[in-house]
């Protein structure tokens, strides 16, 4: 079902969560619904255009700021420009203007699952990668930008994608945009 944005206004939707809670397929699909611009750079954009791997990205953020700058900026700058749906680790803190904000996430075993799934690889692997992952995004967020991306508590929604597929997250926030009178079935 497509929805449409009350005539005039424009929307932005953020959307939050650690590494394999479904950030991009969840938001993918409601900019689908909500045929707006879907907005997710992330270090694993800026990796793909420097030609380094994901791992390198990380590693060199460890001790240049210039990568989380980068990025946060740029996404932050593109969900200014229109009605959006902005799908990052930090959005939901970044994007002061969003109208929801949108916290996912999932336990540490389901997050290595779905990484496998998607990447392959080996699942210990996966899981003391993206252990470590979360460590230092959680230690360079805070020492950036003074933000704790565990405390998610002020978000509209906090939604465990454990208890629900991609579709029905959708429909969730979809609902609480049409309670607070920021969209209409079409």
């Amino acid at each position: 079902m497509k929805y449409t944005i009350q005539d005039g206004k424009e929307l932005r939707v953020a959307i939050s969560g650690k590494s394999g809670c479904g950030n991009t397929t969840v938001s993918s699909l409601l900019a689908e619904s909500l045929q707006v611009t879907l907005i997710n750079y992330t270090f694993r954009n800026l990796a793909k255009e420097l030609g380094i791997s994901l791992a390198e990205i990380i590693e060199r953020a460890k001790t240049d700021t210039q990568y989380d700058k980068l990025v946060d900026t740029k996404q932050v700058d593109l969900a200014k420009q229109q009605s959006c749906v902005l799908g990052s680790r930090l959005a939901v803190w970044m994007l002061q203007e969003a109208d929801l904000k949108v916290y996912l996430l999932a336990d540490n075993q389901i997050r290595a699952q779905r990484i496998l799934n998607r990447e392959g690889g080996d699942l210990e692997e996966i899981k003391a990668f993206t252990d470590m992952r979360d460590r230092e995004d959680t230690k360079r967020y805070k020492d950036l930008y003074g933000i704790d991306n565990n405390d998610y508590a002020f978000c509209d929604l906090i939604i465990d994608t454990a208890l629900h597929n991609p579709e029905e997250i959708v429909g969730i926030i979809l609902a609480k945009l049409e309670e607070k009178g920021l969209v209409k079935k079409s």
